[in-house]
């Protein structure tokens, strides 16, 4: 499926590299850059290069490998940054807190245990 629009999402204009962003791991299908409003003292997004997958369902139904590679990326950032412990979050729907709809994860790390992270 394709974004709401027809104009590029926010992570594809991250992509192009049209708006700046702290990027910290790279494929040629995934990118990893710095949460802009972190809601953790790490907190990473983990993006698909393509706008194809407004969320998780859409991209486990379509393409599991791609999601795999979303999911290991995760992981070796939350080895890199957080000795390994780490909460994935995908955010599916506009309900459940999802703003951007072009599939990403969010890499959460460090000491989780107070608070909420009901809007990561």
């Amino acid at each position: 499926m394709s974004s709401q629009s027809d104009s590029p999402s926010i992570f594809s204009r991250i992509v192009a590299r049209e708006i700046p962003a702290t990027i910290v791991a790279e494929t040629d299908t995934v990118i990893a850059f710095d949460d802009i409003a972190p809601k953790a003292p790490v907190h990473v997004l983990v993006v698909p290069k393509t706008e194809r997958y407004r969320d998780v369902v859409e991209l486990a139904a379509a393409d599991p490998a791609l999601l795999a590679e979303v999911v290991a990326m995760a992981a070796r950032i939350a080895d890199q940054r957080a000795g390994g412990e780490f909460r994935l979050v995908f955010n599916t729907g506009e309900a459940a807190g999802q703003t951007v709809f072009h599939v990403h994860a969010h890499v959460l790390a460090g000491d989780l245990r107070e608070g909420t992270l009901a809007d990561a």
